[in-house]
């Protein structure tokens, strides 16, 4: 038994989107590790996974992101 219990970090008022549950908390209910945030508010979190993926598509498409990449795609001296 643990003597001491590992407290999640956070503020009560911040929003958070858990992805373990898929849901919008407020607080640290849940480890960082499963959890995207914090978001001012509610709705905010609740658009966390939309974010992500225009976020993603962004880093995707941004010709920075693949500087290093051979004619296929593939980045250079490696397998793709």
């Amino acid at each position: 038994m643990a003597l001491f219990k590992k407290r999640t970090a956070g503020k009560p008022g911040e929003w958070y989107y858990c992805l373990e549950h898929k849901k919008v908390e407020e607080g640290p209910d849940c480890p960082a590790k499963n959890r995207f945030g914090p978001y001012a508010t509610r709705e905010e979190a609740s658009h966390a996974m939309e974010t992500a993926r225009e976020r993603n598509l962004e880093w995707e498409t941004d010709p920075r992101w693949h500087d290093g990449a051979g004619k296929d795609g593939t980045p250079e001296g490696g397998k793709g």
